[in-house]
């Protein structure tokens, strides 16, 4: 049996995901057909509502794991998530070690948290709720988002609270809190990532971070992150069409003369 990405991720393996937005199912099989690691789907800036999460799991179900970002911290739209088959959640905006509780909470079932129990997807629309129960805590993956000035403060609290299986940094939010608005490599942002860095750490819990590039990963390697997102679906798409325009353009020698009539 193949090892689960809470279990992967436990073990301290790199693994490579990547963003998406759009409610295609076409594309999420694309994705997994690519081979990641795991998929992060992102119903937080992405336009994507419950159904839309719920078919683009059945489009990758058995081939690559998701986590679904869900808007906010909100209890309906986890259980939403997890219900529908997701390997976990990712909430953002967590900046204190009381919200992250509650993350744990609306994840898990009593007694540790307080998700409810229906027939869903997860459990096989009820026909398997006994097994889903036997192995639902060894599977879901529980990760906040420490992407604001107040999270990095908290951050040794937040990282101590028992049930968190990672934290996620989101570079971009935090440039902006703390005032260099998408200025991801500016020694300030740096510095607060290398800071959550060493409190989970510490800490004994996974961290994770997102860049446009895989580039814009190298500095995380070795600083120990290995929940890793490079890309974004409709940035892939977009780059890969102007990429191939240029390179049509480029060959293009000149117009060709009027055509002539007989």
């Amino acid at each position: 049996m193949n090892a689960t990405l809470k279990a992967r991720l436990a073990a301290g393996e790199t693994l490579y995901g990547t963003l998406l937005t759009l409610g295609s199912t076409e594309v999420a099989e694309l994705l997994a057909v690519a081979g990641f690691d795991w998929i992060f789907l992102d119903a937080e800036h992405g336009a994507l509502d419950p159904r839309d999460v719920l078919h683009l799991l059945q489009a990758v179900a058995g081939r690559t794991p998701c986590l679904v970002r869900v808007p906010a911290l909100d209890e309906a739209w986890t259980k939403r998530a997890l219900d529908a088959g997701a390997e976990g959640v990712i909430v953002p905006q967590v900046g204190t070690a009381e919200a992250a509780e509650r993350v744990v909470q609306f994840a898990q079932f009593p007694p540790r948290g307080r998700r409810g129990l229906g027939t869903a997807r997860a459990n096989r629309y009820g026909l398997g709720v006994a097994e889903y129960l036997k192995t639902v805590s060894d599977r879901v993956v529980v990760v906040v988002q420490a992407e604001t000035v107040e999270a990095v403060h908290n951050i040794q609290a937040i990282a101590r609270v028992k049930g968190i299986d990672a934290v996620f940094v989101g570079p971009y939010d935090l440039s902006a809190s703390l005032g260099f608005p998408g200025e991801v490599d500016h020694p300030a942002v740096r510095a607060a990532i290398a800071q959550v860095s060493r409190a989970c750490r510490e800490a004994g819990v996974r961290t994770g971070i997102f860049a446009m590039t895989a580039g814009g990963l190298g500095p995380y390697l070795p600083a120990g992150f290995t929940l890793l997102a490079a890309g974004v679906d409709t940035a892939l798409l977009g780059e890969a069409a102007e990429v191939l325009l240029r390179d049509l353009r480029s060959r293009d020698t000149g117009k060709l003369g009027p055509l002539t009539q007989p």
